[in-house]
C-alpha cells in the first residue's frame, strides 16, 4: 500500500491542523493505521493509532486530549486532527499501516510508511 501524507504547515502555538494520509494499492480498510513523528535530533515517536474498523484508538500521553485520529475507509484516508498545538509538536509527521502483530505504539508493527509532512509550531 502506498501512503501520501499531507496537511502540514506552519501554525502558531494554540492553533490547529488536520493531517491527512491517503492510501492506494492494497485494501486500506484491512489495515490498522498510525501516526508517528520525528522532531529534529529526536527519535521517532508514536502519536496515535486506529484499528482497521475505527473502533479503537490509541494516543501518546503527549497528545492525549489534543489529538483525534479518524479514518474514512470509503475514501482510503486516515486523519489526525490536532488542536492546541505547542512548539514541541514541531516535527515531521508520518502515517503508517500496521502489518505485524505488535502493540500499536511500536513502530516495528508498521510495514508501510508515507513520506512525511512537516508541522512547525511557532511560539
Amino acid at each position: 500500500v502506498q501512503l501520501q501524507a499531507s496537511g502540514g504547515g506552519l501554525v502558531q502555538a494554540g492553533g490547529s491542523l488536520r493531517l491527512s494520509c491517503a492510501a492506494s494499492g492494497r485494501t486500506f480498510s484491512s489495515y490498522g493505521m498510525g501516526w508517528f513523528r520525528r522532531a529534529p535530533g529526536k527519535e521517532r515517536e508514536f502519536v496515535a493509532a486506529i484499528t482497521w474498523s475505527g473502533g479503537s484508538t490509541y494516543y501518546a500521553d503527549s497528545v492525549k486530549g489534543r489529538a483525534t485520529i479518524s479514518r474514512d475507509n470509503a475514501n482510503d484516508t486516515v486523519y489526525l486532527q490536532m488542536t492546541t498545538l505547542k512548539p514541541e509538536d514541531t516535527a515531521v509527521y508520518y502515517c503508517a499501516a500496521r502489518t505485524r502483530r505488535a502493540p500499536a505504539q511500536l513502530y516495528y508493527g508498521y510495514g508501510y510508511w508515507g513520506q512525511g509532512t512537516q508541522v512547525t509550531v511557532s511560539s
